[in-house]
């Protein structure tokens, strides 16, 4: 009954989680659509059966729904929830041609589709821009005060007093930035700008690759260099300041999140800490009994690999749509409606393959939830 309570416990957290990122990735698509005046038929919390909602002024229908995995905005002019155009599209009159989504220009229309994906990176910048301001950011100078023996650090010739300025040619404040990209380096050698005696040094570094646990038991592959930096400070921002260094830390996450990506693809990072939604409801339930703070940092980097995820062009997810729309600017005019519809399937297909394996994962790697299962049937 205890783990029971646990998992009550932490899907409710997971649920708070996903509906706020929801709500703002389909608010985005909303917001433009309007603006662009495209008649707004459903906002859904949600996938499935209606489980309640309301009406407003303009007609929308704004409910919540029994599937909670997601959401979506339905258009005038589409056939569901997908943004596949109705059959009745080629038929309609002027006045619901001027509000129908698929009669807008092609402009519009990639407005519409990018505005979701943005709306979650303009979030995760406002999140973490107030914990800046109210909290404060980790500042640590990228000064190395200590090398230690054997490590990466040491063979390329790193000294204690080194300061590292560049990394790859990209310029970095903090000591935690240097953390950041070492973490996400498996296996490539890294170009370190460092300033020495008051002159800049050139040093060429292969981070070690080790195995960590984390507190969920799963297993990561991180790179170390094995040097210490000096005592962190918690530096508050002005709002200006505080949106400068938010906007830099989601461009970090982001470029991270990607490297992560194109290092599994390539075969140089495992797949297996690929996380699906049994992972994410856990760390949401541990972030949120670590406090808001923590809580709201969770948010932000989620909000940003969902705004990354939808912009892949997979058939089905923005990215999907915004690589159609490519398409129909290359040839002057729209893929027809049966070669729309294949991409649909072909891509419904690849996002449920990609959740049925992240879900495995998370499976594999939580013993807690295997034993529970097995007790079920034995």
């Amino acid at each position: 009954m205890e783990f029971l309570s646990g998992i009550g416990h932490t899907l409710l957290q997971f649920l708070i989680a996903l509906t706020v990122l929801v709500f703002v990735h389909e608010l985005g698509h909303y917001l433009v659509a309007r603006r662009n005046g495209v008649r707004i038929e459903v906002f859904s919390i949600g996938f499935g059966p209606e489980i309640f909602g309301f009406f407003d002024r303009r007609g929308t229908r704004w409910k919540f729904s029994a599937i909670p995995l997601g959401g979506y905005v339905k258009m005038f002019g589409d056939s569901g929830a997908a943004s596949t155009p109705a059959e009745g599209v080629h038929s309609m009159t002027a006045e619901e041609r001027a509000v129908s989504f698929h009669h807008k220009r092609l402009g519009q229309r990639a407005a519409i589709v990018a505005a979701g994906p943005i709306a979650n990176f303009l979030f995760a910048i406002v999140a973490i821009a107030l914990v800046f301001m109210v909290q404060g950011q980790a500042f640590t100078p990228p000064v190395i005060t200590e090398v230690r023996g054997g490590s990466a650090a040491e063979q390329a010739g790193l000294l204690a007093g080194d300061r590292i300025v560049a990394i790859d040619g990209a310029e970095v404040e903090r000591f935690e930035e240097v953390q950041q990209t070492v973490r996400m380096n498996q296996g490539t050698p890294l170009e370190l700008t460092v300033l020495r005696d008051g002159r800049e040094v050139a040093v060429t570094v292969l981070p070690q690759v080790v195995e960590q646990t984390d507190s969920l038991g799963s297993t990561h592959r991180i790179g170390l260099l094995g040097v210490a930096g000096t005592a962190t400070e918690v530096r508050r921002h002005n709002p200006v300041a505080a949106v400068w260094y938010a906007g830099r830390e989601t461009v970090g996450i982001t470029v991270g999140t990607l490297s992560a990506l194109g290092q599994m693809i390539t075969g140089a990072r495992g797949t297996e800490e690929l996380g699906g939604p049994i992972r994410i409801a856990q760390m949401a339930g541990q972030v949120a009994e670590a406090g808001l703070v923590p809580f709201i940092w969770f948010l932000a980097i989620l909000s940003i690999n969902l705004g990354l995820i939808n912009l892949f062009p997979i058939p089905i997810l923005d990215g999907g749509h915004l690589m159609f729309y490519a398409v129909e600017a290359a040839r002057g005019r729209p893929l027809g409606d049966r070669a729309q519809d294949y991409g649909f399937r072909i891509g419904l297909v690849i996002v449920l393959m990609l959740m049925i394996f992240a879900t495995r994962n998370d499976l594999m790697s939580n013993q807690r939830v295997v034993d529970f299962f097995r007790g079920l049937i034995s």
